[in-house]
């Protein structure tokens, strides 16, 4: 409908289309938005009453999409124009990435720690370089507004990554304590020599291999943990380093869990006599039901965590 009439000009895109514009940028309506830029391109450069315009807005409700479109088809030059620039609040374009959203569907404290570290680089990458020594009213940089405006989220992320080390390290421990004991308790016994009796049976065979496995991925998720419970917790780290390293801890955790059930289930196959295999298969099975519950429990937030830390980001320019 809007791009029905090829006669709009600047009285009337202020009259229609400027209103309807800023709302469907605010609430990141990427069809509303796209069809009035190709209505009028030069909506762009307008500013609502608070000095914002179309980018600045974009990135103070944090929509990706929007962003993307709106930084694509605007002039460099008038891009670079309007991102040197400053609101009402005395804040360019980097401080307004620099204040925490108003609101997150980011699950997690430090997931959405993570998530504003992405725009604010984001920001900084796309625009002059100089923006970043500007200062607004209250003679802050971009970074110490960031600093200023995240610290109660540092925190609350700093508390959920060491409650969740913490608890995750306890089962790596316990784990380890479990199947190192397992690797020196030959089940079935030994003969004469000292050999296992069953050394040849394919059980036998799984089960040391699975107690390998399981004391060996234990021991590299309780390091894991402890590089979160000892980190500094930097602003930048809650970027990449945790994130990365509580993605290894819970899948060397995940895998932990399954070779120690694994070596379970071979230890049954080898004790219980030949008549009693239905029941040895049966006992063997349930071993699949904590692992089971692991991943259901843990893979969404795997999942999460992983997307947002190795995938497409915000957005990256294209360099001339």
């Amino acid at each position: 409908m809007i791009g029905g009439y090829s006669n709009w000009n600047y009285e009337k895109a202020i009259d229609f289309l400027k209103e309807p514009a800023f709302t469907a940028v605010s609430l990141g309506i990427y069809e509303v938005v796209d069809e009035i830029l190709k209505a009028y391109i030069g909506l762009v450069s307008f500013t609502n009453e608070l000095g914002y315009h179309m980018l600045s807005l974009a990135v103070k409700h944090r929509q990706e999409r929007v962003f993307k479109l709106v930084y694509e088809v605007c002039h460099p030059m008038v891009r670079d124009q309007l991102t040197m620039g400053k609101n009402i609040g005395g804040d360019t374009i980097l401080h307004i990435a620099a204040v925490l959203a108003p609101s997150s569907e980011i699950p997690g404290a430090a997931l959405q720690m993570q998530h504003e570290l992405q725009w604010f680089k984001t920001v900084e990458e796309c625009f002059h370089q100089s923006l970043q020594r500007k200062n607004n009213l209250d003679r802050k940089t971009p970074r110490e507004e960031f600093t200023k405006t995240h610290s109660v989220l540092v925190e609350k992320g700093e508390k959920w990554m060491k409650d969740t080390a913490t608890s995750c390290s306890v089962v790596a421990a316990l784990i380890i304590t479990i199947v190192f004991t397992a690797a020196f308790t030959v089940p079935g016994g030994t003969d004469s020599h000292g050999k296992p009796n069953f050394l040849h049976e394919l059980s036998f065979k799984i089960f040391a291999i699975a107690v390998a496995l399981a004391l060996f991925s234990s021991t590299a998720s309780v390091q894991m943990f402890l590089g979160i419970l000892t980190s500094r917790y930097a602003e930048d780290d809650f970027l990449f380093s945790l994130p990365k390293q509580l993605i290894i801890g819970l899948i060397t955790l995940f895998f932990s869990i399954a070779s120690m059930m694994i070596a379970f289930a071979a230890t049954f196959c080898i004790v219980i006599s030949h008549p009693w295999r239905w029941v040895t298969f049966l006992i063997a099975s349930l071993g699949a039901v904590p692992v089971t519950l692991f991943a259901w429990m843990q893979f969404p937030l795997l999942v999460d965590i992983f997307i947002y830390t190795y995938g497409v980001g915000i957005y990256k320019p294209i360099k001339n």
